[in-house]
């Protein structure tokens, strides 16, 4: 790639200063439309910067392999300040990668087989209540759901949505995409608050656990004995911001993902059908493994699927460190790029038809063009910033649809809007209002 172009991307500015932030946190076709527009690359400002929206896997491919050498990683304001300085989705160069090195340690093989048990009970736990209920508006018992996992398998305190912390989680996730004016009254100033409040709360938990004689073999217990190559430890500050943010990865996107298995469920009962069929291959009375998990092909497909057609993370904003060039065009350096996650898994080259709703994309006899192209499949982000916890959203996506798969069955009530909000995350915007019952048993 040479750096002798000096022709911008297409597009309009907007607004001075606000340029067109309304728009992009308002429309959830923004991107779309000016895709249509001005092609696969496109210049606009958001929150008062320039900013390039590319997509397309060899966009996705350029991005996320020139870190720290064209691009390094940035976030909204509001989305920096309420994750915290310390936090591991900020940090860069050597610190990210000795701090990313530490956490991982939560996330390996050993450690989610044993996340698995307690995952199953939760899961169980909420389904008898669904059961019981018949008729609910499911997204919120999903939120529910996830915090109470992330808490007991990251932080090992029990039923954390009902707690003061679950309550000043949801103040604090409504603030993470929001305008920066931080008043009493706005999404980002009750947010700021109940980030304090939260550290507070997190700050006599993980003190707690560093003067008891058995730190845990939850993610905090991990991560407070976990050194990195110099023996040093992560500091209490440390820990607050790097736990607050495990909470929101093991919570906020992965709800997203499995309201969205749910909604595609009901809507494509045929294949919800083959996924119950596969579960025949398997004991249902002994406990399930991760080896399991792996074995069930068709399940994979499906969640590959729901990940592409609805995905929960949009794309990711890069700060511009030096100037370079993409397809004949110039990228200054200080401005953002926003490579695009939801608008490359519609790529008609890569998927066609892109949307429909079909998991034979993912069949593995098929899927050799969509491994040629790498970077045209990235739910999870990608390079040296790839999600951590990714295969602990797999584990408990997995687990949620095949305690779902055996056992019970769900309707959509009708008269209910489905089309989907996408701030901070995609869901349905009357919160997927459901029948929900359990499957006859036959002897």
């Amino acid at each position: 790639m040479t750096k002798g172009s000096t022709t911008l991307p297409p597009g309009r500015y907007g607004l001075p200063i606000l340029g067109e932030t309304l728009s992009f946190f308002g429309d959830r076709n923004f991107a779309q439309k000016r895709h249509q527009q001005y092609g696969a690359v496109f210049k606009t400002r958001l929150l008062g910067k320039p900013t390039i929206f590319m997509r397309g896997s060899e966009a996705n491919r350029f991005v996320l392999t020139h870190e720290n050498q064209y691009f390094v990683v940035t976030w909204p304001p509001s989305t920096k300040a309420l994750l915290g300085p310390l936090s591991l989705a900020l940090q860069t160069g050597g610190t990210h990668q000795s701090r990313r090195k530490l956490l991982a340690q939560a996330f390996l093989p050993r450690a989610l087989s044993g996340y698995i048990a307690a995952m199953e009970d939760i899961t169980q736990r909420y389904l008898r209540s669904w059961e019981e209920q018949r008729s609910l508006t499911w997204y919120p018992e999903l939120r529910n759901y996830t915090f109470d996992i992330a808490c007991k398998l990251l932080v090992g305190f029990d039923a954390g949505s009902e707690t003061r912390l679950g309550r000043l989680f949801e103040v604090w996730c409504e603030g993470l995409f929001s305008l920066p004016l931080n008043f009493p009254w706005t999404r980002f100033g009750r947010a700021l608050r109940a980030r304090d409040q939260m550290l507070q709360e997190l700050e006599s938990i993980i003190r707690d656990r560093q003067q008891s004689p058995d730190p845990g073999d939850d993610a905090l217990g991990l991560l407070i004995q976990a050194r990195d190559e110099g023996g040093d430890r992560l500091t209490l500050e440390e820990l607050k911001d790097q736990i607050l943010l495990l909470l929101f990865a093991g919570h906020e996107t992965l709800t997203s993902a499995i309201a969205s298995f749910c909604l595609l469920m009901a809507q494509h009962p045929q294949i919800f059908e083959r996924v119950r069929q596969e579960q025949q291959k398997f004991p249902w009375d002994a406990p399930i493994t991760l080896e399991q998990l792996k074995q069930m092909s068709y399940l994979e497909q499906v969640l590959k699927e729901v990940l592409r057609l609805i995905s929960p993370v949009g794309g990711g904003f890069r700060e511009v460190l030096q100037t370079c060039e993409y397809n004949g065009f110039c990228i200054p350096s200080g401005w953002n790029v926003l490579y695009q996650i939801g608008p490359t898994h519609k790529d008609e080259a890569a998927y066609p038809d892109p949307d429909r709703f079909d998991p034979e994309r993912f069949n593995p006899e098929r899927t050799a063009s969509l491994e040629e192209q790498k970077y045209g499949y990235v739910p999870f982000g990608g390079g040296i910033r790839e999600c951590i916890g990714k295969e602990f959203a797999r584990l408990e996506m997995k687990l949620f649809a095949v305690h779902l798969a055996r056992h019970y069955s769900w309707e959509l009530l009708p008269d209910q809007d489905l089309d989907m909000a996408t701030i901070p995350t995609p869901r349905p915007k009357d919160g997927l209002q459901v029948e929900f019952l359990p499957l006859q048993k036959t002897s």
